[in-house]
């Protein structure tokens, strides 16, 4: 390990450099405007790739990026699995542009540095600390990295059908770790699915003034109804939504225990002010084994300009729910579509529609997997530090990649709940990507011993 440390340290600023250009490209997904973007960050990769020794790399379609590198015979094959597109910078201000990273206090800040191109360059950074003595990987590679996962990864299936991502273990890499100083890899994912509400009061926008009191408004029902999802002890208030979450296991209450969790901090890294939400568990049980249901955005009126003194036509709100073992996304769906029905008054109407074909499910890596404890293993050496187990609040294709490949997946990154994704002033630690790197390093050593 200490000659993977020199190496990556010999060659920190490489790696700054390269995760500084990758970040000037504004791979936003979805955005037609950044659609000739995405595709030169997935050129950039490719091209990053072949670099650090790839034999075989392609463009695929809607913007992934294959690499294959299988020259160990007898060892495992593994599936490196991440995505280059990013999202859209918001409309809150960032202390510096986005797009145009800079460095500062040790850290990258633009859009993408920490989720989830920083975590793809330790990848390729960790591969090259391990090629640094020897002419191939120790294990068989294969990587896949989607140019499509801020928005629902809609062409993941066709891209898994290809024969040549078969894997006897697959690498899922776009999670967090708990610290920076208190490292703890991730053994689960929540499921996800988007809702879309919309609820109709008037036929048309009318003025405020000839109709106050006698005409149904949108807004007040959307409001009445979003309040009825959640009881006054914050539990989700969907009829039968917990039917099938069953509680956390003994051991999984120690391992959280365990975890060098301080709500105090925790408040001030994420910025969510306080800890709230289910009571009778711990905020990492809370944050890993219990599903929600979030409320995301409101729209009505007049958002921008002076206001029309009107009544709005039609309210809206767009909700995340994410789910956990033995629930799915369809049936959590089919729940709240029901209950909908039940509850918006009359004359209401509404209408309610699920990202059914971006939805993803909920994955768990098998306790018993040997892999895990090599992971577990390499994290600690590049740390230095006891590695705990945690889960990660987040989704994504997990479930869906070791279903369709059959085969088990463990999850490594280096975010930090402090990056910022998703929000304004996105960064990442360079030490930590580097740490992660060697971890790496070193996994890939582990998996071809074991």
């Amino acid at each position: 390990m200490s000659g993977v440390r020199d190496f990556l340290g010999d060659h920190r600023d490489r790696f700054v450099d390269e995760l500084v250009e990758w970040c000037r490209i504004p791979s936003v997904a979805g955005a037609p405007e950044h659609a000739d973007d995405v595709r030169r960050s997935a050129r950039w990769l490719a091209d990053a790739l072949r670099s650090v020794g790839f034999p075989e790399v392609e463009l695929w379609p809607a913007d992934a990026v294959f690499a294959r590198w299988c020259a160990a015979p007898g060892a495992p094959t593994v599936l490196v699995y991440s995505h280059h597109d990013v999202r859209p910078p918001g409309d809150a201000p960032w202390e510096t542009s986005p797009f145009e990273p800079v460095v500062r206090d040790g850290a990258v800040h633009a859009r993408g540095a920490s989720d989830a191109k920083g975590q793809v360059l330790s990848h390729l950074w960790g591969l090259r600390a391990h090629l640094r003595d020897r002419e191939a990987p120790a294990v068989n590679l294969v990587v896949l990295v989607e140019g499509e996962e801020e928005v629902g990864s809609a062409h993941l299936s066709d891209l898994l059908e290809d024969p040549r991502l078969a894997a006897d273990l697959v690498v899922f890499t776009d999670t967090l770790l708990l610290h920076a100083d208190h490292p703890a890899v991730c053994t689960s994912v929540l499921g996800t699915t988007l809702a879309h509400l919309e609820i109709r009061g008037p036929a048309r926008d009318v003025h405020s003034g000839a109709v106050s009191g006698t005409s149904p408004n949108p807004v007040h029902e959307l409001c009445r109804v979003l309040a009825l999802l959640h009881d006054d002890k914050g539990r989700v208030a969907l009829p039968g939504f917990y039917d099938r979450v069953r509680e956390p296991s003994d051991a999984t209450r120690a391992a959280y225990a365990d975890l060098p969790f301080d709500e105090d901090d925790w408040v001030e890294r994420t910025g969510t002010r306080a800890i709230t939400g289910e009571p009778g568990y711990s905020a990492p049980e809370a944050l890993w084994t219990r599903p929600t249901l979030e409320v995301l955005t409101l729209r009505a009126g007049d958002v921008d300009g002076p206001p029309r003194a009107t009544i709005p036509s039609v309210a809206s709100a767009d909700m995340s729910i994410r789910t956990v073992d033995d629930q799915t996304t369809g049936e959590i769906g089919a729940l709240l579509e029901r209950w909908l029905a039940d509850t918006v008054a009359e004359p209401y109407e509404h209408e309610v529609t699920l990202s059914a074909d971006t939805a993803q499910e909920a994955y768990r890596t098998p306790d018993d997997l040997p892999a895990l404890r090599v992971l577990v293993d390499a994290v600690g050496e590049a740390f230095g530090r006891p590695v705990g187990i945690m889960g990660n609040a987040g989704g994504g294709p997990a479930n869906q990649i070791a279903e369709r490949l059959d085969a088990p997946l463990v999850f490594f990154g280096t975010g930090l709940p402090e990056d910022h994704w998703h929000a304004a002033d996105e960064r990442a630690r360079v030490d930590v990507l580097l740490a992660g790197a060697a971890a790496l390093a070193h996994f890939w050593g582990g998996l071809a011993d074991g």
